[in-house]
């Protein structure tokens, strides 16, 4: 739903939801306090962030550190302070998620012992689940889905014509990597033996002298190169594992990844596989450990970086995202898991261009808007612009059909990714966007949080920015609980902060477009002024 005017002083809300329960809220009164309106007078930051600031960025504020993060500590500060919230249990539909992680532990959801689901699903074919459900059982790797409709054979359809194109396209897009990764390996071999170290540095490299023998020189160089991108000597074990996971698996028509799971994942009335074990494979956890952490991990502990909602989350663990495409049918019932379950926000931080069975899917987004849960996902890491007038581009999960006006459920928010810096650039360049498909923009570059065996790292991508925005929507709920899951989706839409400037989209200098009409908001969100909104729809004022 496309909403761009603010609703701070709209009567016309105020009076839609006069009919709304009024349930009282935990917080106080919040009128006296001034939401951010817009950043348009700020400069772009200059100084650099330190580490400290860094790794907590998307929870800074616009006004006070000039950068687009979320003012989340300044609702705390200003808004939350000591005040107790309601339970909300937010569903992570990923690659599965350690919940044995130290400062994710606390905030894992237990069927159990859940304060959120009083409402105990007394029918469920998940025998054993107690933390949510892995439909991938002992599967990690996938294939992309235009390799399953390739695979399946020419039923002389476009989709299958376009698979097949696409599918030929990124297979000889991935060779000249072969070769870049031999010489990869062969530097870092070079460097290894001469430096007699398995791990070396940036600083390492600076004492190889002009005297060295030439290989080394070369090697010098090369690696010096990769260094000055930001990357570290892993990038020669990354580029590989990328490469082989590609050919291997999501690319490789005589790959199937299904196999061991036992069901026929094109049927879904085949509803019992799967296991209870919802971290699966520790290693291919790393992606949903990671949104989870940034939603729920312990603020103020000491440890790593903290979550959004830390403190009122119960993270449910749904693994159904593997390393390659999802398959709708997972999706679809990883959905009416967390609906069933007591989840009020659910993440998605997957996506693919092609799909089989959508309509499962679109089923599955009804279903939980029946039950009042917001779903948010991310809107991919493509550099896209998803306007079917102007991109031509059909996302899957998605609340609209291709070239449809109207979207077919009122709980879906899609989410573009921020850097840390405001101005022309804040836009990341990896983020897909689109002002039909796109409802906000949230940080999504170099976000630190959890990761497995209780550690912590940045990543980036869409997938960081929409947990995120799930965070802000737990924090209403909690709060707020009295407001339906489309209200709390028109609040962070309409409460975010606006720039009437032009930015850069795609990394591309030369393409420059309005921020307010990249998104179907035009605003970046924030958790501040989302709970002011929230405050006010909640009285009815």
């Amino acid at each position: 739903m496309n909403i761009n005017k603010s609703i701070y002083l709209s009567a016309a809300l105020a009076l839609a939801l006069a009919s709304c329960s009024t349930q009282k809220s935990k917080l106080p009164n919040l009128s006296t306090l001034q939401p951010i309106e817009n950043a348009d007078h700020l400069p772009t930051r200059k100084s650099k962030l330190s580490e400290n600031d860094l790794k907590r960025w998307s929870h800074l504020d616009i006004i006070n550190d000039t950068i687009p993060g979320m003012s989340v500590d300044r609702a705390y500060a200003e808004i939350i302070k000591d005040k107790k919230g309601n339970k909300v249990i937010v569903a992570v539909i990923d690659s599965g998620i350690e919940i044995d992680h130290e400062d994710l532990q606390p905030q894992i959801y237990n069927k159990n012992t859940s304060k959120a689901n009083k409402k105990k699903n007394k029918n469920s074919i998940y025998e054993g689940d107690v933390h949510g459900w892995n439909f991938l059982g002992k599967s990690n790797d996938e294939n992309l889905e235009m390799t399953r409709i390739v695979k399946k054979g020419d039923d002389g359809s476009m989709k299958y014509k376009r698979a097949k194109g696409e599918l030929e396209a990124k297979i000889a897009e991935l060779e000249p990597l072969k070769e870049r990764i031999e010489i990869l390996e062969t530097t870092n071999t070079t460097l290894v033996k001469y430096l007699g170290k398995e791990v070396y540095t940036k600083e390492d490299l600076e004492t190889i002298l002009e005297t060295a023998p030439e290989d080394v020189i070369k090697a010098k160089k090369l690696m010096t190169n990769v260094f000055a991108s930001g990357r570290t000597q892993s990038y020669v074990n990354d580029i590989k594992d990328y490469y082989n996971g590609q050919m291997n698996a999501n690319l490789n028509v005589n790959f199937d990844g299904r196999a061991v799971v036992g069901d026929n994942p094109y049927d879904i009335n085949d509803v019992n596989y799967g296991d209870a074990d919802v971290m699966g494979d520790r290693e291919h956890a790393k992606h949903g450990t990671h949104v989870a952490g940034i939603i729920a991990q312990s603020r103020n502990n000491g440890l790593g970086g903290d979550g959004v909602a830390s403190e009122v989350s119960e993270i449910m663990s749904l693994r159904a995202v593997p390393n390659g495409d999802e398959y709708d049918k997972d999706i679809a019932l990883a959905i009416r898991y967390a609906a069933d379950n007591g989840a009020k926000v659910i993440n998605g931080s997957f996506g693919k261009y092609f799909s089989q069975n959508n309509k499962w899917v679109q089923d599955a987004i009804k279903y939980a808007a029946s039950k009042d849960v917001l779903i948010v996902v991310a809107a991919g890491n493509d550099a896209l612009d998803l306007n079917p007038l102007t991109g031509d581009v059909d996302r899957y999960p998605n609340d609209r059909n291709l070239n449809a006006s109207k979207e077919f459920a009122d709980n879906f928010l899609v989410v573009g990714a921020l850097n840390p810096r405001f101005g022309e650039g804040m836009i990341a360049n990896f983020s897909n966007f689109g002002n039909k498909d796109v409802d906000v923009f949230a940080p999504g570059v170099q976000i630190y949080a959890t990761t497995p065996n209780g550690k912590y790292e940045y990543l980036q991508g869409t997938s960081m920015a929409s947990p995120n925005v799930a965070g802000v929507a737990a924090l209403i709920r909690s709060y707020y609980p009295n407001l339906t899951a489309n209200q709390v989706k028109q609040i962070i839409m309409d409460s975010g902060v606006t720039v009437n400037q032009e930015v850069i989209v795609s990394g591309d200098k030369n393409d420059k477009r309005e921020f307010e009409k990249i998104s179907t908001s035009g605003k970046f969100v924030n958790a501040y002024n989302a709970l002011i909104l929230a405050d006010k729809v909640s009285r009815g004022k």
